[in-house]
């Protein structure tokens, strides 16, 4: 499995939008990529889908980046990559924690 560099970047921040009844805070989108030109699927798995890649499959690009756009909720997410059905963590981001398997997760605060 070749995995290059990754980005994990906020696309949209917050926006607030007024009308005359409500007003409506959106959620903003956060837009995570992996280079792993060699895998056949990538899905994202975090705390926010409850580690489950069910719907969070990563779409592959001929350049060989695999990306995925998600609404997180402000605050701190921890997340990793499956690629090819093993588990790695953001081989770019360096904000990283501990897990109870003895490896550890990627960390992005939203």
């Amino acid at each position: 499995m070749a995995t290059k560099s990754t980005s994990v970047k906020p696309m949209v921040g917050n926006k607030t939008k007024t009308t005359k009844q409500k007003t409506k805070k959106t959620i903003p989108s956060t837009e995570f990529s992996l280079i792993a030109p060699e895998a056949n699927e990538v899905y994202l798995v975090g705390d926010f889908n409850q580690w489950n890649g069910d719907g969070f499959r990563m779409r592959k690009f001929k350049d060989g980046s695999c990306k995925k756009t998600v609404k997180l909720s402000p605050g701190r997410h921890e997340y990793r990559f499956v690629v090819d059905g093993q588990w790695c963590t953001d081989p770019i981001n360096k904000e990283r924690c501990a897990n109870p398997f003895g490896s550890e997760n990627s960390v992005i605060v939203i």
